[in-house]
C-alpha cells in the first residue's frame, strides 16, 4: 500500500537518499464591476436621486467597513461546506515545514507557500468528508502503530521536542496520523486498486527510455551496522543504545556481529542498535554505491568485492568506528534488457506512480467541484493586490 501522506512529520525530515548514502559511505570509511454602470441616460431628477442614494450607500459601506471584520481577519482562512479551516492550522504547518534558520523569502513567497498549504488542507478536509460518507475508519491500534513508527528513529525526549517545536500536542499528532491513515485507505480503495499496467506499456516505456537502463559502472547495494567509540548526540536507533567509550564500542560490535551471524535479521539489528543516524531507521540500508566510490578505501572495496549477494563482512574498523557491511545486491556495468525482472519491476512502479498521481489529482478536483469551498485568504490576496505586506 502506497503511503499518501498529508503534511505531517513525514514531509519534514531529510536529504535526498543518494546524497545521504554516498556521504554515509565516505564517512563509514570516513524543496466595482467596471461599473461601466452603463450610465444610463437619466432625467435631471433621476440623476439627482441616484447621486443622493449613492452617497448614502457609500457612507453606509464606509461605516461598516470600519467596524466589521472579514472571516480571514477573524482567523478563518477558508471554509469547506461550512466547516472552517483556521489560520493557526496553516501557520503550524508552515512552521513545521520551514527548516530552522531557513530564509523565509519575500512576503510574496511566504504568502504563496501558505496559500499552497491552505489548498492542501482544503483538499484533505474534502477527502475526509468523502471517506466518512464511504464508511472508512481506522482503529486505535493502527494509529498506535503509525505513531510508534514515526517515533522510532528518536529518543522520547527528542520526539517530544520535535512535537513542541512544531506546536503539536500528542493528541494533535494522533489526530493528524488518523487523518493520514483514513486518506490513505480512501486513495487505495478509490484509485490505487483501479490502476493496472500492461506488458505493452512496460515495453513501450523501455523503448522510450532505453538509455536510462545503461549502467555506466558496477554498483553495490549495501547495508551497514555502525558502532562509534564515543557518545553520539544524534543516535537514532530504536533501543536508543549508544556505546560511549572505545571499550564499550568494541564489546557492542562483537555482540551484534554474533547476533547477525547466528541468524538474526540484519535490518532489525541495525534498526535497534546501529549508531549511524542516517541509515539506522531504514535497517542500515545505504542504497546503491558506485564501485568508484570505494576506491578511497581499498580495505572495504576488497571486502565487498569478495561477497556474494546476501553475505556480510566481518567487523571492519575505521577512523569513524566499527562497521559490519552486508551486500544486498549488485549491478554490473552495461545495458539492461527488458527481460530483466528488475528492469520490469522498476518500470511497473514508475508507471503505477504516474497513473496514481494523475488519477488522484483528477479525483480530488472532481470531489472539489461538488463541495462548497470558500478561500478567504485567496480573496484577501487578490483584494490587496501588490500590498501583500498588509496581509502579514
Amino acid at each position: 500500500m502506497r503511503d499518501t501522506q498529508i503534511p505531517i512529520l513525514s514531509k519534514r525530515l531529510d536529504f535526498a537518499h543518494a546524497c545521504r548514502t554516498q556521504k554515509t559511505l565516505l564517512r563509514v570509511l570516513d524543496h466595482a464591476g467596471y461599473n461601466v454602470a452603463m450610465n444610463q441616460r437619466r432625467t435631471v431628477s433621476q440623476l439627482a436621486l441616484s447621486i443622493l442614494v449613492g452617497l448614502t450607500t457609500g457612507l453606509l459601506i464606509l461605516t461598516l467597513g470600519c467596524t466589521r471584520k472579514t472571516p480571514a481577519d477573524s482567523g478563518v482562512w477558508a471554509e469547506v461546506d461550512g466547516k472552517p479551516i483556521l489560520r493557526e492550522q496553516v501557520e503550524r504547518y508552515y512552521r513545521s515545514r520551514m527548516a530552522a534558520g531557513a530564509d523565509a523569502g519575500s512576503p510574496e513567497q511566504v504568502l504563496s507557500f501558505k496559500l499552497n498549504i491552505l489548498n492542501e488542507l482544503i483538499n484533505n478536509q474534502i477527502l475526509m468528508a468523502h471517506a466518512a460518507h464511504a464508511g472508512i475508519t481506522v482503529s486505535e491500534a493502527e494509529v498506535d502503530t503509525k505513531v510508534a513508527e514515526l517515533q522510532s528513529p528518536y529518543s522520547k525526549e527528542e520526539f517530544q521536542k520535535r512535537l513542541k517545536d512544531q506546536g503539536l500536542e500528542p493528541g494533535d499528532l494522533r489526530q493528524e496520523v488518523r487523518q493520514s491513515l483514513v486518506i490513505n485507505k480512501l486513495i487505495n480503495r478509490e484509485i490505487t486498486s483501479r490502476i493496472a499496467v500492461t506488458e505493452a506499456e512496460i515495453a513501450e516505456y523501455f523503448q522510450r527510455n532505453k538509455a536510462t537502463f545503461n549502467v555506466p559502472e558496477a554498483q553495490y547495494h549495501l547495508a551497514q551496522i555502525e558502532v562509534t567509540p564515543a557518545a553520539g548526540p544524534q543516535v537514532r536507533n530504536m533501543k536508543n543504545d549508544d556505546a560511549k567509550t572505545p571499550a564499550a564500542a568494541e564489546r557492542k560490535i562483537q555482540a551484534l556481529h554474533a547476533r547477525v551471524r547466528s541468524g538474526e535479521e540484519f535490518a532489525t539489528v541495525a534498526q535497534e542498535y546501529s549508531e549511524d543516524p542516517r541509515t539506522a531507521a531504514g535497517g542500515g540500508d545505504m542504497g546503491f554505491i558506485p564501485a568508484s566510490a570505494l576506491d578511497s578505501n581499498p580495505q572495504l572495496k576488497q571486502a565487498i568485492a569478495s561477497l556474494r549477494v546476501g553475505q556480510m563482512t566481518g567487523i571492519l574498523r575505521t577512523a569513524a568506528g566499527y562497521h559490519i557491511i552486508k551486500l544486498l545486491g549488485r549491478e554490473e556495468a552495461g545495458q539492461r534488457e527488458l527481460a530483466d525482472p528488475q528492469v520490469q519491476g522498476a518500470i511497473r512502479r514508475t508507471l503505477m506512480n504516474e497513473k496514481e498521481q494523475l488519477l488522484k489529482a483528477a479525483y480530488i478536483e472532481d470531489l472539489r467541484n461538488r463541495a462548497k469551498v470558500v478561500n478567504y485568504l485567496a480573496g484577501r490576496i487578490v483584494e490587496a493586490g501588490a500590498n501583500t505586506a498588509a496581509l502579514r
